[in-house]
């Protein structure tokens, strides 16, 4: 690794930016238009023009493409009964929001108002939604709660499929009444997730945020560009160091570094530059510039319980795309109209209830799908099916991710240690039997549901338990490692600096002090407008 003073200067900027997601194009765009800044932006992935980024079903190509997804894996998880899950990361332009399912999902008002109460002022729901709206382009009229001027494209889904319309009508049965909206504080209910796309193709953050701004002459935006460490003198952080093309690089700082490198990215990058929990520098030679014991710690992920049903007389993606002719058709579809299964998110149709009397609100969310395949990534069934997914959306177990050497370009170690807690052991429990009474109500009786996964012979909360453990997998939902709060585990104060390093501070998912009650994109980007502010408000021209 190549000294700072060994690296090649590339200049002195205002902001430097590391990390060109969902945060980081919000920041971009928001901090190059102070007039005389110098604004630069950098990400260790590349351009986002490749066809599967941008057709909705490509998901099923992006993640596990080390071309534009990091390839993470978590250590073996003992609540999964040692089992160890791919963990996909955006690695290119736009970050995870040219990966992940699209879906736009706020959470809940609770759960903001949750964060104020933990000690952030300006954190509650009241504060947040107008950085919610500033963004926000959304399918409606505008209203308290959507806007229509931003950039982020909030559109309805482009298909139909009959066996979902049921789905949503069974929730019914159960007390879940119907919504068209899940974005206006209180989320329970079911309907039809809305989508971050535009006619049917991604809209991710690089075509929202970073496209209208592009010829900046205040903004410079660097690509392949990994960065090593932070140099911090003194309490203050200084610049970077980055590698781009075997080379090394750095840049100088007279405003502040802003990390959007996500929860995984961010408190790596911390620790390898000297701030963490002395403990785990020391392990790897790192001097420690300043302690930060919460670095890493507090990773909070939903947990999805992957429960798969056969159902007979019903169209599915599995037997629609049997075959050359089905295929070819799909791909008509989408090419002349920018309809049908291509233009579909990763999951469909949401239901937001609760596991159990013993909540006051929705602490379980569905993501219901017309297929069925025994991991991603792998073919669809050859059988009509649906795959009824739920997740915990506010779980306690509490796991923590940290390097595993001085190397930058060494993959981290992250252990989410899902199904820690007795909790969420019993709600994963009362997930699947809340699943088995919805696919049994008599609205879907005429589909003929046969439980395939977990099986109906599995009945014992042992049984469940352990069979939770073996069907479930991740939503892609990292957050909290990097926490803000006044407390010694936390990394950020409620502006987002971080705790004793002067121009410093952080804006993405690893802030969070709690998971919220759903997807986490649309709050990563409410994250970012805000800092845009903080860190305006703090600047000295």
């Amino acid at each position: 690794m190549a000294s700072s003073r060994e690296a090649a200067s590339i200049g002195r900027f205002d902001y430097i930016i590391v990390g060109a997601g969902s945060g980081g194009c919000v920041l971009a765009n928001r901090l190059s238009a102070i007039p005389n800044a110098r604004v630069l932006l950098l990400e260790a992935g590349g351009s986002d023009n490749r066809l599967w980024v941008h057709v909705p079903v490509g998901y099923l190509y992006t993640m596990g493409n080390r071309a534009v997804d990091w390839c993470f894996k978590t250590e073996p998880e003992p609540g999964l009964n040692g089992r160890s899950l791919d963990y996909p990361r955006g690695k290119v332009l736009g970050g995870c929001s040219s990966i992940n399912g699209m879906i736009y999902m706020r959470g809940q008002a609770r759960d903001y108002d949750v964060w104020r109460q933990m000690g952030n002022p300006g954190w509650g729901w009241d504060d947040v939604l107008p950085y919610f709206l500033k963004s926000e382009r959304h399918y409606g009229p505008a209203d308290a709660y959507h806007g229509v001027a931003g950039e982020l494209r909030v559109e309805q889904q482009r298909l139909q499929w009959p066996v979902l319309d049921a789905v949503r009508e069974a929730a019914a049965e159960l007390g879940i009444p119907p919504t068209s909206d899940f974005n206006r504080g209180d989320n329970e209910g079911a309907g039809y997730f809305a989508v971050n796309q535009r006619n049917g193709i991604r809209w991710n953050a690089r075509k929202a945020f970073l496209d209208p701004v592009r010829n900046r002459t205040t903004l410079r935006i660097e690509t392949g560009a990994e960065v090593e460490r932070i140099l911090i003198d003194e309490g203050m952080a200084t610049g970077i160091v980055f590698s781009k093309s075997g080379q090394t690089f750095r840049a100088e700082v007279s405003g502040e570094i802003v990390l959007a490198a996500g929860a995984i990215g961010t408190p790596k990058l911390l620790e390898l530059s000297g701030v963490g929990a002395g403990a785990v520098l020391s392990q790897y030679g790192i001097a420690v510039k300043h302690e930060l014991p919460g670095v890493g710690e507090n990773l909070q992920d939903h947990l999805q319980i992957r429960t798969v049903f056969g159902v007979t007389g019903a169209r599915t993606l599995n037997d629609v795309s049997a075959g050359w002719l089905g295929k070819l058709r799909i791909a008509a579809d989408y090419a002349l109209r920018r309809r049908g299964p291509m233009a579909m998110a990763p999951s469909q149709l949401g239901i937001f209830t609760r596991s159990s009397p013993h909540y006051d609100r929705a602490n379980i969310e569905y993501h219901v799908q017309p297929l069925s395949l025994d991991a991603f990534g792998q073919p669809l069934h050859r059988f009509p099916a649906l795959t009824v997914s739920v997740c915990n959306l506010r779980p306690e177990s509490r796991g923590a991710t940290h390097i595993r050497s001085n190397v930058a370009r060494e993959p981290p170690k992250i252990q989410p240690n899902y199904l820690s807690t007795e909790s969420d052991r019993v709600v994963a429990v009362d997930s699947i039997r809340h699943a088995r009474k919805l696919m049994a109500t008599e609205r879907l009786r005429g589909y003929r549901p046969i439980e395939l996964k977990p099986g109906p012979s599995i009945t014992t909360e042992e049984q469940l338990a352990r069979a939770a453990g073996d069907i479930a997998t991740t939503i892609f939902h990292p957050v909290a490692t990097a926490r803000m709060g006044r407390d010694a585990r936390a990394v950020v104060a409620p502006d987002l600096t971080v705790h004793g390093i002067a121009g410093l501070s952080i804006a993405d998912a690893s802030v969070m002090p709690t998971i919220p009650s759903g997807n986490t994109h649309a709050a990563v980007t409410m994250i970012a407008e805000k800092a845009a502010d903080l860190i305006r408000a703090r600047r000295r021209d």
